[in-house]
């Protein structure tokens, strides 16, 4: 889940997004990249990816997602595609990776890229895919609050999440972290878009969060 400042991801999703626009056609020619952001974060996630995919022309949308389960976000990234004129370029970051999973059968995307993201089986949750592997060491901190919601300590974050940031970047993002419902890791895909759908993913040598050789496991060509 490895945050997504570093510029070797924002300088990889720009050339990964830019590929994907190259089979678009004249009818194609307005085309958006949608970004969807993991959890604990929100679209801000982005910033620094976001000036990079504009400076090669292209139009670009964060998604917002409550992350309150994986349908709301599905709906939240539905509606983001709904008010953009053209095709879109679905781009999914960590859980994101499962939302666009869902929401790329949507007619107006064309493709998607999977940025250390998940990129699960119909009818897998996080929580069943991982089943029978060792937990993520940050697992162990997360602090649960009276509604449900999940919490990462900056510490946590400073070390599996952004750990290629500032302490003062780290400071925060712990300061503005959304909290998650720890009931979207069991949520199951009922469908997945990467199985019609033109899909690249960047797997990293150095996630924190996911490991990359899990990862490398989920790639569909």
């Amino acid at each position: 889940m490895s945050y997504i400042w570093n510029p070797f991801f924002a300088a990889a999703l720009s050339i990964y997004a830019t590929v994907a626009t190259l089979p678009a056609t004249a009818a194609d020619a307005q085309q958006t990249v949608v970004l969807v952001h993991g959890a604990f974060v929100d679209g801000s996630s982005w910033s620094k990816v976001i000036p990079l995919l504009q400076a090669k022309g292209l139009r670009v949308i964060a998604v917002q997602n409550p992350l309150t389960s994986l349908a709301d976000d599905v709906a939240a990234t539905k509606r983001a595609i709904e008010t953009v004129p053209g095709s879109v370029i679905l781009v999914g970051h960590s859980w994101g990776g499962m939302v666009i999973t869902e929401a790329g059968m949507d007619s107006k995307v064309k493709a998607l890229v999977y940025v250390a993201a998940f990129a699960l089986p119909v009818g897998q949750s996080i929580n069943s895919a991982s089943a029978g592997s060792p937990p993520a060491p940050w697992a162990a901190s997360l602090k649960k609050d009276s509604g449900g919601y999940l919490w990462l300590s900056e510490q946590t974050l400073g070390k599996y999440f952004a750990q290629d940031v500032s302490r003062q970047e780290v400071a925060v993002i712990a300061a503005t972290q959304i909290p998650t419902f720890s009931g979207v890791f069991d949520d199951r895909l009922l469908h997945a878009a990467y199985e019609t759908k033109p899909s690249w993913f960047i797997v990293p040598k150095a996630d924190g969060a996911i490991p990359p050789q899990i990862e490398r496991r989920w790639r569909r060509t």
